[in-house]
């Protein structure tokens, strides 16, 4: 299995990080959480948000961006609305870190302008703010498994009542 990581700085709305622990259960990614955060872990929406698939999570816990880069080497993908380039028109590496922001504010400005090749937005129209965070998340660790024809995922299915021909 490849290796994906995903990092969330400072998220501040716990409905958004069940959903990304669902996506990430669901897809075998890594979950780094990057503190501070605006929720207790043990919160309830949180937990009702990403359901049942707690047991499928790895999950990894920091104070702050300092330790995290402390203790994690990259390479790193930033996901900004004011980024120079699409998020699909990089090839993601096996081992990669995919990084998001708070909802509020995304990632540190100084942080972006250090790192103007690996940061990447996903498209809109000029008039839209942002994606929810959730579906920006979805959005990337899709593409990213994508370019890597989705190792290790089920990519069939089966009808309850039918059979496909």
């Amino acid at each position: 299995m490849a290796d994906l990581n995903i990092v969330m700085v400072e998220p501040e709305i716990p409905q958004n990080i069940g959903n990304v622990a669902r996506t990430c259960a669901a897809t075998g990614a890594r979950l780094h959480l990057v503190g501070p955060t605006g929720f207790q872990i043990d919160d309830k929406k949180l937990k009702r948000a990403g359901l049942d698939y707690w047991h499928l999570l790895d999950i990894r816990y920091y104070e702050n961006l300092e330790e995290f880069f402390a203790k994690n080497c990259g390479p790193y993908y930033y996901f900004s609305t004011k980024a120079p380039q699409r998020h699909s028109d990089v090839s993601y590496p096996d081992g990669c870190y995919l990084v998001f922001g708070k909802e509020t504010a995304g990632l540190p400005e100084k942080l972006l302008h250090e790192n103007p090749e690996t940061t990447v937005r996903i498209p809109m129209i000029s008039g839209a703010r942002s994606l929810n965070l959730s579906n920006s998340v979805a959005i990337g660790v899709y593409e990213t498994l994508r370019q890597w024809d989705y190792p290790a995922l089920q990519c069939a299915g089966q009808l309850r009542g039918y059979k496909w021909d």
